[in-house]
């Protein structure tokens, strides 16, 4: 079986392809064949955005597709980032520090401890079938301190109470034991191959 995962993102496709390892499975991206879209997540929640994405590789492949949409919800911030949390600094060019400087910047007078979690919604669309849905969470919290070399996005600030580390203090194995991510796309392939 072989499956189109629908992203550039760096972080994730490393991370992906390292939960899909573990498993009787092929996997690409797009840019394996020659595709280059980006999709506008225009969606309302994390299920409609990995749709849009899983659905239109899809079609342009023909491939089984797997798509994800994640985001960051801190309690403190009713909510926000979340389904904005890759674009919470809306300047061109912005990085993952940029968008962790802004979050820190906007709970520095939000009383402590400021709870949160990660979210991920992963689709999965294949050709003339209903597209299936797949969800993982991880809780913990936002800390000031940036520690950790691994992970991407808001891993170094993200702190795991019952690991006594952050998200990007986990190497990828550990990661993969607990994330989000792991835990949607592991649900996706075992909806797959049962």
């Amino acid at each position: 079986m072989k499956i189109l995962i629908a992203t550039n993102n760096p972080g994730k496709k490393e991370e992906i392809a390292a939960i899909l390892g573990a498993y009787p499975l092929e996997w690409c991206f797009p840019a394996d064949l020659g595709i280059n879209v980006e999709v506008p997540e225009t969606g309302s929640t994390y299920s409609e955005n990995a749709a849009l994405k899983a659905e239109t590789l899809c079609k342009l492949s023909g491939m089984l597709t797997l798509a994800d949409d994640t985001g960051l919800e801190v309690t403190a911030l009713d909510g926000r980032p979340g389904l904005h949390s890759a674009r919470y600094v809306p300047t061109p060019g912005a990085t993952d520090a940029d968008r962790r400087a802004r979050l820190l910047a906007e709970l520095q007078d939000k009383p402590k401890p400021w709870s949160a979690r990660f979210v991920c919604v992963v689709a999965l669309a294949a050709p003339e079938a209903p597209t299936r849905f797949f969800e993982g969470e991880i809780k913990g919290e936002i800390v000031p301190q940036e520690s950790g070399e691994h992970g991407f996005g808001y891993d170094r600030i993200f702190w795991i109470p019952q690991a006594g580390r952050t998200l990007a203090d986990l190497d990828m194995p550990e990661k993969n034991r607990i994330s989000h991510r792991a835990v949607a796309v592991t649900r996706s392939v075992k909806g797959l191959i049962g």
